[in-house]
């Protein structure tokens, strides 16, 4: 039996002189997807579904120009057993966007092309924290921050700030996950960013980060997307949120919201470009690398969905009160932990489960 398509987003060149139409598709993901040919156009596969239109739009469209073929995007999940499958059956995209940590496990196994740094121009510019490998590019960065509304609460909060409720009376917003959340109880409770992932790996640094979330308990709403993080702000539900840096900088430069952003004790999520052994045109997949690295794109793209560039000179190209909300701006990630990736992976389910049970618990 033939295997189905996957519905992706499309983006195609019409000629020399012709316009680009772009298809606003459904996108899931289906790892039987047909194996690449050439003639099929260049596929590219994200692990975060919400980012694929400001992809094609800021990426794909200026890479295909007025040449005639084609584009889409794709999900795909960020695992390695996804990146096993594609290199035992068959490579459904030229180009990956995931996990760094995923990445570097696959480049070791020879899942990834080890990538030409002489082609990629201007990737030498990028600052250590991009964390750039042999086998991969980064390509944005993304925080979980501390956010609150300025009309409401005067002053510069901090993560110690955020559990003084008698200083600062009223309900507080976290995201009813042990990731991200374990890591602001212990910096709430004044461990240093450097030490935050040595103590969430002994049982005593577990109990201290649960003991300071049974401090705050009574005063939290819970939230799942980062919209509602920032619903609960609009809505005056709490007077200060954890909150994804994207989510509440859309709401500061497009809807004019007077929110406010802490950087200092931000966490710090990176994804890089990858290409997939066994693509059908490698060079076709290392020039479209290469395109992504022109400051212009990628401001395009930081303009629209406010990730963060590692890219320095794609700071130029953006207006002053946009820049100032990406998580990757210098000022912005100097206080910021990176999330240790390598972390969850191994502890993520003991630690889900443990969280859970947390909740569940009456109080």
């Amino acid at each position: 039996m033939a295997r189905a398509e996957p519905r992706r987003e499309r983006w195609r060149g019409r000629g020399r002189g012709g316009a680009l139409a772009a298809l606003l598709l459904l996108v899931l993901l289906l790892l039987a997807a047909s194996p690449l040919r050439a003639e099929d156009g260049l596929r590219l596969g994200v692990s975060d579904p919400w980012i694929a239109p400001a992809i094609g739009e800021a990426y794909l469209a200026p890479f295909l120009g007025n040449a005639a073929g084609s584009a889409s995007v794709g999900t795909w999940d960020g695992s390695f057993a996804a990146l096993e499958l594609f290199a035992g059956r068959h490579t459904p995209y030229d180009v990956l966007l995931g996990p760094p940590h995923v990445f570097a496990a696959a480049c070791g196994a020879g899942l990834l092309v080890k990538l030409d740094p002489k082609a990629l121009k201007g990737a030498e510019t990028f600052p250590p924290e991009a964390g750039r490998s042999e086998c991969s590019l980064p390509a944005y960065g993304m925080s979980l921050v501390l956010g609150w509304d300025r009309e409401k609460l005067h002053g510069t909060p901090n993560w110690a700030d955020f559990w003084d409720v008698a200083k600062y009376p009223g309900r507080r917003g976290l995201a009813r996950s042990p990731r991200g959340t374990l890591e602001i109880a212990l910096l709430a409770d004044g461990v240093a960013p450097a030490d935050v992932y040595a103590t969430l790996k002994t049982e005593d640094g577990l109990k201290r980060a649960f003991r300071k979330l049974d401090q705050l308990r009574p005063y939290v709403v819970w939230w799942g997307a980062g919209e509602e993080a920032i619903a609960l702000l609009r809505e005056d539900k709490v007077l200060m949120t954890s909150a994804p840096s994207p989510a509440l900088a859309a709401a500061i430069l497009r809807d004019h919201a007077p929110f406010a952003v802490q950087w200092s004790g931000s966490l710090l999520e990176l994804r890089h470009f990858a290409i997939p052994t066994g693509v059908a045109d490698p060079a076709r997949a290392m020039a479209f690398l290469a395109s992504t690295l022109a400051p212009e794109t990628e401001a395009a793209l930081m303009g629209k969905i406010f990730v963060g560039t590692f890219l320095p000179a794609a700071f130029d190209h953006l207006p002053p009160e946009t820049r100032a909300l990406l998580p990757t701006f210098p000022p912005n990630m100097k206080e910021a932990l990176a999330i240790d990736e390598n972390f969850w992976e191994h502890y993520g389910a003991e630690l889900a489960a443990r969280f859970r049970a947390w909740l569940d618990q009456p109080h």
